[in-house]
């Protein structure tokens, strides 16, 4: 298993830290992953290493360049980080643009990955016209504050959601359809019956939060579509 590195990078004058997870050969591309609302911790670590033993150059993304004390405490970050569509896409800018100026990351595709808050954050840079060949979201939240236009979406899309999610009413599913309709991108959309939000992660059923659960059908196959896209989109 790939270890973790420091990177150290900016948005503005707020220093941000990303972790880098390195395949043991040649990547087939740079990676970087948007973590859930707590930022970097064990579960996206893993994530990271896996996309890496999957033979990919992936990075954490930094959201708040502050350590997260606990669950209960990271609403004020998270909502100063949305204050605006402006303000969340520079942010996640800065996430790719680390990434991609890496030297190892030199010459390769890019793409985005994230889980929950960092699902809504890979779908918002897409939004935003980054140069990426794909985006997918797992568990994420699908509202924007700034909806695609024709054109602006470039990378293929990828989202992952669990139909019984209370975090995104059923109404805002189509809704994204359509936005996606709109924009002209390249979508697919996988909906789990019957999956609430963070079914990636096991230790989801151990918050006792009606709305988080785990669920390991979906976990596999989620993982498995990403692995099948990057292998069409990044093919040799």
């Amino acid at each position: 298993m790939s270890t973790l590195e420091r990177v150290d990078y900016a948005d503005g004058d707020l220093a941000l830290t990303g972790w880098l997870a390195r395949p043991a050969g040649k990547p087939r591309a740079a990676v970087v992953i948007f973590p859930t609302i707590v930022n970097a911790n064990p579960p996206v670590e893993r994530r990271a290493r896996m996309l890496a033993d999957a033979g990919y150059l992936a990075m954490i993304a930094d959201f708040y360049g502050e350590p997260v004390e606990s669950f209960e405490t990271v609403g004020p970050l998270a909502e100063k980080l949305r204050q605006s569509a402006e303000h969340y896409r520079t942010r996640l800018r800065a996430a790719v643009a680390a990434l991609g100026s890496h030297p190892e990351a030199a010459g390769l595709p890019m793409a985005a990955i994230g889980y929950c808050l960092g699902g809504q954050a890979a779908l918002e840079i897409a939004r935003d016209g980054a140069g990426l060949a794909a985006v997918v979201s797992f568990h994420g939240l699908l509202q924007t504050q700034q909806r695609a236009g024709p054109g602006d979406i470039k990378a293929r899309i990828l989202v992952c959601h669990g139909d019984a999610d209370p975090m995104v009413p059923r109404k805002q599913v189509p809704a994204f359809w359509e936005e996606m309709d709109t924009a002209g991108a390249n979508w697919h959309f996988h909906s789990y019956s019957g999956v609430r939000h963070g079914f990636t992660d096991p230790g989801s059923d151990e918050r006792n939060l009606d709305a988080v659960a785990y669920d390991a059908s979906a976990d596999r196959q989620s993982w498995a579509a990403m692995l099948s896209l990057f292998d069409e989109v990044f093919a040799a």
